[in-house]
């Protein structure tokens, strides 16, 4: 797919592709997966330090020779770092291992309540200031902490990461994000394959010549305000989940994909480290 045909969406100044390649957990070898991604059309890629995943990332741009202004790079600070100077470190060590001089966009991974947030936010902000994040933002925040992080940072947040995926209700976690002036950048929006044998979904995909994955995905993206972020190591499959522009589900195919939530949906939820999930 023509990287230009992938529609932004716009918040705080950033403008995020609507689409996302995910690296979290991605096999090896890694280079080769984001060139591929690369190659299919993916502008927006999605790093962290914790994936161990940032040196895989830098090898896909310079095999596949893409242009740094052509590339949405998002990469994230653990929880373990969040205190300022190693806040600090981290990103310099992020940027390091992508070969870049800057990242899109910076995230704080997951809260750390050992960590007083206005020292994490004030370090995010500074990130931003000295020209090494053109924009950030925080992931696996509940509601009450985005409140917190923003009135605490110096800089606009412009987009929560977050789990999502059909049979997770986030409802009020998207709406949140829409009046803060924010998006919400999706996570496991394929459920980490929970969803391949849903008979609804499959159902859908059938009808339409498509496959779950890309029902799945486009689901994500007729709701205002969500860029899903999926992964594959299958070039197949990564070409298909960006061919996602051309169809538009129906508000019946919406509302039957939006009833599999499920009270027992989430799938990240890491013992100590995960908030009170609204």
């Amino acid at each position: 797919m023509a990287p230009s045909s992938v529609p932004r969406l716009a918040a705080h100044g950033a403008e995020i592709p609507a689409i996302g390649f995910g690296t979290s957990g991605l096999a090896a070898p890694v280079g080769a997966v984001v060139a591929s991604a690369l190659a299919a059309g993916f502008r927006h890629l999605d790093a962290a330090r914790k994936y161990g995943t940032e040196e895989g990332v830098g090898e896909g741009i310079r095999i596949a020779k893409v242009p740094r202004h052509e590339l949405f790079i998002t990469t994230k600070v653990s929880h373990e770092n969040l205190r300022a100077a190693d806040f600090a470190r981290s990103v310099e060590a992020s940027l390091r291992a992508l070969g870049v001089s800057y990242a899109d966009l910076l995230l704080v991974h997951w809260p750390n309540a050992q960590v007083p947030l206005a020292e994490t936010m004030g370090a995010l902000a500074r990130a931003r200031r000295d020209g090494l994040a053109r924009h950030i933002g925080v992931a696996n925040f509940n509601i009450a902490m985005v409140d917190e992080a923003i009135r605490l940072c110096a800089e606009p947040l412009a987009t929560l990461q977050a789990e999502f995926h059909p049979y997770l209700d986030q409802t009020r976690l998207l709406d949140a994000c829409r009046r803060r002036g924010m998006v919400l950048t999706g996570y496991c929006p394929l459920g980490r394959g929970r969803l391949i044998n849903d008979p609804v979904i499959g159902e859908i995909a059938r009808a339409r010549s498509r496959t779950v994955a890309q029902i799945a995905l486009r689901w994500a993206i007729q709701q205002d305000g969500v860029i899903p972020i999926p992964r594959s190591s299958n070039p197949q499959r990564i070409a298909e989940n960006i061919d996602v522009f051309d169809f538009t589900l129906s508000d019946d195919e919406m509302g039957r994909i939006a009833a599999l939530r499920r009270s027992d949906g989430r799938i990240a939820n890491p013992a100590g480290r995960a908030p009170a999930w609204d």
